[in-house]
């Protein structure tokens, strides 16, 4: 079968491209910015990449188009496979019906820590010799790309209630039938999307009507708003966890007192499993793991086997990665970009480098960010930062002096990357931890940084 992917670049959809092609398809795509890293990953898969969307692509035509949600009426090629009557399917809706649709599909769900919890348990069922086929929207150290085909029956996928295309509203979740269900936790995102919480708890319920009775849901017990979802019916066995425990938490976790969490002990109805010894920071993690934990057990993996892989999990790309170091400085990634996630990853990293001075440098630039959603529960995120920098680029749509006015002279604005640059150079110090948050590029700032504190060296 000759599948055509529009959207091809996207970490999602280059997933698909990558399955379909181990699955022994032909497969070609399209995009607007061809670039590596993915570029280059679709080209040693022997995939050719089309750039732009015209309507010639379609010549000959493939046996089906998959698009990708970036796509739009209007758009040549959009309009020439509607004209001509080109069998097309969504992304979530041609991997459920093609590869899905046989496997013990393992999903994970949750406003954060998706990606994280995804590659875990990945990790967890390889580690124990299930060669689990993937789809993560990160890379997660252990595998080195984002999706796999693996081998039946088990499929991790992570489950990302955002829209599923153009012509289908519904969240993309809703599409793959999990046996297996992590529900993380939930708040209000994708203001693009959804008008309020209540209707991102309407598409998880949806989610939640999908699992059979026979399946396993594994839920924050400490989140309300994952109660009220399950108030709202439930046929599911399920199994809650939260590190501090309390009601409702199966699965729980005890560390010393102000630690930075990269040694804890698992509890499972309140008995101990074992140690964690791993290279991960911060109480997120810890409730990541936990899930992870959990699920894989649902999957066959005793826990003291998932206990020992959590201690060789490397983590994923633009989780708290280190960038580099230059002057004395320590420049890190990652992919915070709502208040809650910034603030549980400023606390990880704090907890790891102690009275050490820690540097913020956030860039607002989500769909919800931009919409200026989150802007008043910004600042106090960022409180655990000894200095706050935030790009606020002309165009922003809003005064992001709401985020620095509270912080007082400890937080400053920049205009544009080159100038943040600039001023970031001749603030920090050796010794300094700066954190870069952006669910994008940052136009490159931290390797610019980088250099820049190399030559100041």
């Amino acid at each position: 079968m000759h599948v055509h992917i529009l959207g091809i670049c996207g970490t999602f959809m280059g997933g698909i491209a990558a399955i379909a092609r181990a699955a022994g398809h032909r497969v070609t795509g399209s995009d607007r910015n061809v670039y590596p890293p993915m570029s280059t990953q679709l080209a040693q898969l022997g995939i050719e990449v089309t750039e732009g969307f015209d309507a010639a692509q379609l010549d000959p035509a493939p046996d089906v188009v998959v698009i990708g949600n970036v796509m739009t009426r209007g758009v040549p090629v959009i309009e020439a496979l509607l004209d001509r009557g080109i069998p097309y399917a969504s992304g979530p809706e041609w991997l459920a019906r093609e590869v899905l649709h046989d496997r013990w599909v393992l999903a994970v769900a949750g406003t954060h820590g998706k990606t994280s919890t995804s590659s875990l348990l990945a990790h967890i069922l390889d580690h124990a010799g299930l060669d689990p086929g993937f789809l993560i929207g990160g890379v997660p150290g252990n595998f080195d790309v984002s999706a796999r085909l693996g081998s039946a029956p088990f499929f991790v996928i992570e489950a990302d209630e955002y829209d599923t295309a153009f012509f289908d509203k519904r969240a993309k979740f809703v599409h793959y039938r999990p046996r297996t269900v992590i529900l993380n936790n939930l708040e209000f995102d994708h203001a693009d999307i959804y008008p309020d919480l209540e209707a991102i708890k309407r598409q998880f319920h949806h989610l939640v009507r999908t699992v059979p009775g026979s399946g396993r849901l594994v839920c924050n017990a400490a989140d309300a708003n994952l109660s009220d979802v399950l108030r709202k019916g439930c046929w599911t066995p399920r199994e809650g966890f939260a590190r501090e425990g309390g009601e409702g938490a199966n699965w729980s976790a005890r560390s010393e007192p102000g630690s930075d969490y990269s040694r804890f002990e698992v509890l499972l109805d309140g008995q101990s499993q074992g140690q964690v010894s791993w290279s991960q920071i911060g109480g997120h993690n810890v409730d990541n793991a936990l899930a992870a934990l959990a699920a894989a057990r649902h999957a066959g993996v005793p826990v003291a086997h998932g206990i020992a892989a959590l201690a060789t999990f490397k983590g994923v790309r633009r989780r708290m990665e280190l960038s580099g170091e230059a002057a004395g400085v320590r420049v890190y990634d990652d992919f915070a970009h709502h208040p809650t996630a910034i603030a549980t990853t400023l606390d990880g990293l704090r907890r790891r480098i102690g009275t050490a001075r820690l540097v913020a440098v956030l860039e607002p630039r989500s769909n919800t960010m931009k919409m200026g959603v989150h802007r008043e529960t910004l600042a106090p995120s960022l409180a655990g930062a000894d200095a706050v920098f935030v790009y606020a680029p002309p165009d922003l749509g809003w005064d992001a002096g709401e985020i620095t006015r509270p912080l007082g002279q400890r937080a400053q604005l920049a205009a544009s990357i080159d100038g943040l640059v600039q001023t970031l150079v001749q603030t920090l110090r050796a010794g300094d931890h700066v954190l870069v948050m952006s669910n994008g590029g940052f136009g490159g700032l931290h390797h610019k940084l980088l250099d820049a504190l190399r030559v100041r060296a």
